[in-house]
């Protein structure tokens, strides 16, 4: 029961930090007066990544773990890309079509999504193969590698979203919630602070889900890639959900592409360098799986220029896939 206290107390301090990270990450935006492809996918997808980016650094970093830590750090890396492939996309479709009671397509711009799911599918892709390499220095390469790949993204995604600028209003600073055009400095003081609670509460969460997953006989590999980004990732699926509703499907989609885009490169480069980086039959399934589902959309960009809500709908049906696979053949 201690445990499992302190893995929820965990989760909470996590999505209360990421709930602030959030909100100052929109306020930066405005300030550094970027484009809604640019909010969405990088600052926006950034911020609401950091439970889950968090979770397997802590893991790694934390040497009495073994090889429990390692297998927590990477099913998580693993489990963030996947659950937004899958669950994430199917939780957006479902919105839309509560929303709108239409199967009509999606209003985005078809060009930033199209272009986060291409990095997506390469970087993707890349890392994986990484663990088929046969040296570490083949494996640090590759690493290196990926990171490249993300600063390139970064710097096509800034360029163009410079035109397409426009002011929102915001919820509240909540450091400064009586200001309605807050200063620099309490906008980053606020992100310091919420990166921090990240941190702790990512801490208490690997403490706390080794002896939970032991206890009840689920090896840690499946409960860190099914367990953490279920709860860690609730900040992208509700922020996805509250801009499908406004109609701002360009941030809802881009909040989920931009953040698949960065769980996949610059996170698994950290798993590779740090660990032996040798993936199982079932961390490859999930990857598989992960890749077939972003697949979906991106081919309805790549032949009708557009994305319905019934299309995203079938990332659920790629997140039963695994499952079933999970509860039908447990790992031993």
């Amino acid at each position: 029961m201690k445990d499992i206290g302190l893995l929820l107390i965990s989760l909470g301090v996590i999505l209360l930090g990421a709930e602030a990270f959030t909100n100052g990450i929109e306020w930066l935006g405005q300030k550094l007066k970027l484009g809604a492809g640019a909010v969405g996918s990088i600052l926006a997808a950034v911020g609401t990544a950091l439970p889950e980016t968090m979770v397997p650094i802590m893991a790694f970093l934390d040497q009495g773990k073994g090889t429990e830590g390692s297998d927590i750090g990477i099913g998580a890396i693993l489990g963030a890309p996947f659950m937004l492939a899958t669950l994430a996309f199917f939780i957006t479709g479902l919105a839309v079509l509560l929303f709108r009671r239409k199967n009509n397509p999606l209003l985005l711009d078809a060009k930033v999504v199209k272009h986060d799911l291409e990095f997506f599918l390469i970087v993707y892709s890349m890392a994986i193969l990484a663990s088929f390499l046969p040296t570490q220095v083949l494996k640090n390469g590759a690493a290196w590698a990926l990171v490249a790949a993300y600063g390139v993204y970064v710097v096509q995604t800034l360029r163009a979203g410079k035109d397409e600028c426009e002011s929102e209003k915001l919820a509240p600073l909540y450091v400064a919630r009586r200001s309605h055009n807050p200063r620099l400095f309490m906008i980053l003081l606020q992100i310091s602070l919420a990166l921090v609670a990240i941190v702790i509460g990512a801490s208490g969460f690997v403490n706390a889900v080794e002896p939970i997953a032991l206890s009840a006989g689920i090896p840690v590999f499946v409960l860190a890639l099914i367990i953490t980004p279920i709860a860690t990732e609730l900040p992208e699926k509700f922020n996805s959900v509250l801009w499908v509703r406004r109609r701002k499907d360009t941030l809802a989609l881009g909040n989920l592409t931009g953040a698949m885009v960065f769980q996949s490169s610059v996170i698994p480069a950290i798993g590779i360098v740090i660990t032996p980086w040798k993936l199982d039959s079932l961390a490859l399934w999930s990857a598989f799986l992960a890749l077939g589902a972003a697949m979906v959309p991106y081919i309805s960009l790549r032949r009708k220029g557009v994305i319905f809500p019934s299309s995203l709908l079938l990332g659920g049906v790629f997140y039963l896939l695994f499952m079933l696979t999970v509860f039908r053949f447990p790992s031993p």
